[in-house]
């Protein structure tokens, strides 16, 4: 539904949501004027998050009039400052309005960007989105939740394995090694939606702008995020494998080849081993194959290898040089059958038998 209103944020509206996503701000106030998303109110950081909570987020409420909030609170992650996102639609707001409001919900989330976000809210009254219902919120979230199609996926993954290992011991057939590259018939990929910091790096690799893209499954939102894209040379590619996470790497590997200076599109996927929990390695290889064809189809992005490792150790330039141009296609052409004469051949000799030219017997 998010695309069905038009609404989007106005100019001034993304501007200050840059800064705000610095680090200052502890509060922003979203409304929707004239069929755009506009600022409403904001308030800087005075306290700690818990501290300031009530007293900014409760004045900024209509009850006439529904809003969206978003709130700096004081944990991090990788790109900064995680943020709540509150949905304010009171009981007394007409109805088509909470419906506008409900279906670009998913709009400002996306012009905010998803990735800053740890979590999310929805009140009617006051004491759902209050500092008190936001405490109810997390002791509730913390219960076990029904599983996600994702999770319903893996655990039928992790049934299939076990009985192949079953029947492969029953068999005889001693142990069965079970790798991220174990299929189940059944299961044709995971598709995790690409976060818009990610989709504009691959963007950026499209057009040659960036050399270096690594990538990462949030397994609780389940979507890809962006880790980072920076400048990344052959000899510095080891460096940028994770050995205690999975991770999906797009390196532009620059080379030379038959005397010409090529660039190439590499994708490495790195599992370091079985330090990883069942539910990483089994999500990392689902999610792969969706992944790359996404990438080869949307971005028309050639990939020239897709490989499988455990360690950076291995990525040295003669390693990548021998992927990109493995060996047997030289010795395959080596042992071609070599073509017969060209040309007319001469006539075919005739074997006559004894006599048959006039000679006597």
């Amino acid at each position: 539904m998010s695309h069905q209103t038009g609404i989007h944020a106005t100019p001034d509206l993304r501007e200050f949501l840059v800064k705000a996503r610095r680090g200052a701000v502890r509060v922003v106030k979203v409304v929707i004027r004239s069929e755009q998303l506009v600022l409403g109110a904001y308030r800087e950081v005075s306290q700690s998050w818990d501290q300031d909570y009530d007293a900014y987020v409760l004045p900024m409420l209509d009850g006439l009039e529904p809003c969206y909030i978003l709130y700096r609170l004081d944990s991090q992650n990788q790109l900064g400052y995680e943020w709540l996102f509150i949905s304010w639609s009171p009981d007394q707001s007409p109805v088509r309005l909470k419906m506008v409001y409900a279906a670009t919900r998913a709009t400002l989330k996306k012009e905010f960007g998803g990735s800053h976000l740890k979590d999310e809210l929805f009140g009617t009254i006051q004491e759902d989105v209050c500092f008190q219902g936001y405490l109810r919120h997390l002791s509730s979230s913390s219960t076990p939740a029904p599983l996600t199609t994702a999770e319903q996926q893996l655990h039928q993954i992790k049934i299939t394995e076990d009985e192949r290992r079953l029947i492969a011991t029953v068999s005889g057939q001693g142990k069965t090694e079970i790798s991220v590259e174990s299929k189940n018939p059944t299961l044709q990929g995971l598709a995790f939606p690409l976060q818009e910091e990610a989709k504009h790096a691959l963007q950026q690799l499209k057009h040659k702008r960036i050399d270096y893209i690594q990538l990462r499954l949030d397994t609780e939102r389940e979507t890809i995020e962006l880790v980072h894209t920076s400048p990344t040379e052959t000899k510095e590619l080891p460096s940028r494998i994770p050995t205690d996470a999975p991770r999906y790497h797009f390196f532009l590997y620059k080379h030379a080849h038959q005397g010409q200076a090529l660039e190439a599109v590499v994708f490495i996927y790195s599992m370091p081993g079985y330090s990883c929990s069942i539910k990483e390695r089994m999500l990392y290889s689902s999610c792969k194959n969706r992944l790359l064809d996404e990438v080869e189809r949307d971005y028309h992005i050639e990939i020239a290898k897709k490989m499988e490792i455990d360690s950076g150790e291995c990525l040295t330039e003669d390693f990548l040089y021998e992927e990109v141009y493995p060996k047997q296609h030289a010795l395959k052409q080596a042992f071609t059958k070599p073509k017969g004469p060209t040309g007319k051949r001469g006539n075919k000799r005739l074997i006559r038998g004894a006599g048959e030219n006039g000679d006597e017997s």
